[in-house]
């Protein structure tokens, strides 16, 4: 490297956590430089080479980790479920709010009734808090709207919240999430539109970078799941799968057999499930959110993850039925006492392995030389602390490609 090399900015005075290979790998007192957006040096401040810098921060102590990533959301959507959830909890069944024209299909029906703008207005509202504590790669998905026009506008929504915020914005397309009312009684018919119609129409308009499904026993089967992804395959889209939530119905496995980001939710896998995983290099994304509000006693089986050397990424599943998590940082203490994580393996959930799950582990996700600078200095003495403190908004200085945000 040139000693002379003209670069945007030095940043120093902190600790770094590069979470390099999934691992805190420290480094005291550390440096980082960026040029043109992008990390060009990382390591001890003492070995730096000389850099012309347009700009030097010297930080007051404290930590730098990479962005958080919060690699699974279905932050777009019309409406909320607030008056359900207090329902439920004054004894009202499920059974009975579906009766009533609630569940999932009252999240349908206003978001069919929401304009594009209506919808980006009130998914903004709910990414900026996301993006408060340090979260600087976000994935929504599509999936509340269940006819070709309202997911399409779902999408295009995505795609507009991702130029109007300083954060990558991944869209994935979730049609195969439920079964639309009109559909209930010929429920390949949404198959065949989703494969036939839809698919080819996002992918021709570049408004999703993956496919996912729901393959579960009050969702859609392995079978349907496989036309589905072999649609997506076929134009070249990457898939993932929302698998073995609810029960074992092989649909992680599936997934990785196609090559799959990611599986998530997974409290139902199973060992062949986790071989099959570490097989195909599937990220398991678990969702302690939803693990938590439906009150779930079945735990991810996080020691055959560990075992098989699966990828374990956390997210908050931020959705208006399972999960109004609207805290990717709560998510890591969830992570570590709910489902036994341990603290570095929860970071790194949020950032490599969350960044893995989107197909981004080579540009996101750990501060090393070559990948975008998007970093967060935290006035905190150990990368442990961030997953120790519940609640509060920890203070914190996003930088987003080498701008502070």
């Amino acid at each position: 490297m040139a000693e002379d090399m003209r670069v945007e900015s030095v940043w120093t005075g902190a600790d770094l956590v590069t979470m390099r290979d999934g691992k805190y790998h420290l480094i005291p007192q550390g440096a980082l430089v960026v040029r043109a957006g992008r990390l060009v040096w990382v390591g001890p401040a003492a070995e730096m080479p000389t850099f012309i810098a347009d700009q030097h921060h010297r930080l007051p102590g404290g930590i730098i980790t990479p962005g958080l990533v919060d690699c699974h959301t279905h932050l777009v959507f019309g409406g909320d479920r607030s008056q359900e959830f207090e329902q439920r909890l004054n004894g009202v069944s499920y059974a009975e709010i579906a009766a009533q024209g609630g569940g999932i299909l009252s999240t349908v029906r206003a978001t069919r009734n929401a304009t594009e703008d209506q919808l980006v207005a009130s998914a903004r509202w709910r990414l900026d808090r996301l993006l408060a504590e340090g979260v600087t790669t976000v994935e929504i998905k599509s999936g509340y709207g269940l006819d070709e026009e309202s997911e399409l506008r779902m999408l295009r929504a995505i795609r507009r919240l991702g130029a109007s915020v300083a954060a990558d914005v991944q869209a994935t397309c979730l049609a195969a999430h439920a079964f639309p009312p009109e559909f209930k009684h010929h429920p390949e018919g949404w198959i065949d539109i989703i494969c036939q119609r839809l698919l080819p129409a996002v992918k021709a308009a570049g408004l999703a970078d993956a496919v996912d499904a729901f393959c579960e026993h009050l969702a859609f089967s392995p079978q349907q799941v496989t036309r589905v992804f072999e649609g997506a395959k076929a134009l070249g889209l990457p898939v993932k799968l929302h698998a073995e939530q609810l029960s074992s119905l092989g649909g992680a496995s599936l997934a990785a057999g196609f090559g799959a980001l990611s599986a998530d939710h997974l409290e139902y896998a199973t060992e062949a499930d986790a071989q099959a995983m570490a097989q195909h290099g599937t990220v398991a994304v678990l969702l302690p959110g939803a693990f938590y509000l439906l009150r779930e006693t079945q735990r991810p089986p996080v020691a055959l993850f560990r075992r098989y050397g699966v990828p374990m990424a956390l997210a908050s599943d931020a959705n208006p039925g399972t999960s109004p998590a609207l805290s990717l940082r709560l998510m890591l203490n969830m992570g570590c006492t709910l489902f036994g994580m341990t603290p570095e393996e929860a970071l790194a959930g949020v950032t490599l392995y969350g960044a893995q799950a989107l197909g981004l582990a080579d540009s996101h996700g750990s501060l090393e030389a070559g990948k975008v600078a998007n970093f967060v200095h935290w006035p905190l003495a150990r990368p442990a602390e961030l997953v120790y403190w519940l609640g509060g908004e920890l203070p914190c200085t996003v930088i987003y490609r080498g701008e502070r945000r």
